[in-house]
C-alpha cells in the first residue's frame, strides 16, 4: 500500500485507527477454546466487527510465534482475512546484520504479505535498508516506545540531544515518507511536537492510547501533519472488551468510540 491509498483510507473513513490483534489464547472468551483455531476465530470476529471503523490492523507475532507451527498458521490465516485495501503490519521488531535482514523482509513482505513491519534500529543502517528496499512496503522504525524501560536508553544525552531524537534524525535519512514510518508512544505525548520538528512529514505508528493511559485527544492535537500522518494503534481496549459471546459487538462498540472522536479532529 502506498502513501496516497494510506491517506484516502484514513479521509474516507475519517479514522485513524490501527486494531492491534495481539491474540492471547489465555484471554479470550472460553467457548472460542473447543475451536479447531479459536485465535483465528476470535481475530475474525474481531475483524468483522471493525473493519469498517478502522484503517490498519497490527499483528504482534510474538503472540503467535509462542505456539509454534499452529500459531504460525493462525497468523497466516488472520493476515489473509483481513479486507483489501486495511492497512497491515506485522509487530516483530526485527532488525539484524544485513542478509539476516533481507530474510526477514522476505518471510513479511513476500512469504507473508504485510504492508509494513516494525524494526529496531540499534544494529544501524545496514540492518534496516533489506526492509526498505520493496516497493510499496513501509518499514516501521522503533522512535519513542511507550514502555518503562524506554528511560534506560532513549532518552540519555548524546552530545545536545537525546538518543531518540539522534535516532529519528539519522534513520529518516535512510528512506523516506513514502515508505518509513517510526513508533512513537502515546504516553510521550508531551513530545510529539517536538518529534515533529525532526520528522514533519513521516507517519507516526502511536501505540499507548486507551489501556495504557495515552490521550487520543493529545497525540492528535500534536502528532498529526497535512496528510494527518498519525496511525493510533489500541489494542486491549478494543479486542478484551468483552469476554463472552458478545466479544465482537463489544469491540465495536470501543471501536466505534474511537472512530467517532477522531473524525472531530480531522
Amino acid at each position: 500500500m502506498n502513501r496516497n491509498e494510506l491517506v484516502q483510507q484514513i479521509r474516507s473513513k475519517k479514522s485513524y485507527l490501527c486494531v492491534g490483534l495481539d491474540t492471547d489464547i489465555s484471554k479470550i472468551p472460553q467457548h472460542l477454546l473447543e475451536l479447531e483455531d479459536p485465535v483465528f476465530e476470535f481475530n475474525k470476529q474481531i475483524i468483522d466487527a471493525t473493519s469498517d471503523l478502522c484503517v490498519s490492523y497490527k499483528i504482534n507475532t510474538a503472540f503467535y510465534e509462542a505456539h509454534g507451527v499452529k500459531g504460525w498458521h493462525s497468523m497466516e490465516k488472520t493476515l489473509h482475512y483481513i479486507p483489501d485495501g486495511l492497512f497491515t503490519i506485522a509487530d516483530a521488531k526485527r532488525g539484524d546484520i544485513g542478509n539476516t535482514s533481507t530474510q526477514y523482509a522476505n518471510a513479511f513482505f513476500k512469504t507473508l504479505p504485510f504492508d509494513s513491519i516494525t524494526v529496531a534500529p540499534y544494529m544501524g543502517k545496514d540492518s534496516v535498508k533489506p526492509f526498505l528496499e520493496f516497493e510499496d512496503k513501509w518499514t516501521i522504525v522503533l522512535g519513542l516506545t511507550s514502555n518503562e524501560g524506554a528511560f534506560d536508553f532513549q532518552t540519555l544525552n548524546v552530545g545536545s540531544e537525546k538518543l531518540f531524537e539522534t535516532v529519528l534524525r539519522k534513520v529518516s535519512e535512510w528512506g523516506s515518507p513514502n515508505n518509513l514510518m517510526f513508533v512513537v508512544g502515546a504516553t510521550k505525548a508531551e513530545q510529539l511536537a517536538q518529534i515533529r520538528q525532526i520528522v514533519p512529514d513521516h507517519f507516526l505508528l502511536i501505540p499507548g492510547v486507551g489501556t495504557q493511559g495515552g490521550s487520543l485527544q493529545e497525540v492528535s492535537k500534536y502528532g498529526m501533519n497535512d496528510d494527518i500522518g498519525i496511525l493510533v494503534n489500541v489494542s486491549r481496549q478494543v479486542i478484551y472488551a468483552g469476554d463472552d459471546t458478545f466479544f465482537a459487538e463489544k469491540a465495536r462498540e470501543q471501536a466505534l468510540k474511537l472512530q467517532s472522536e477522531m473524525a472531530t479532529y480531522l
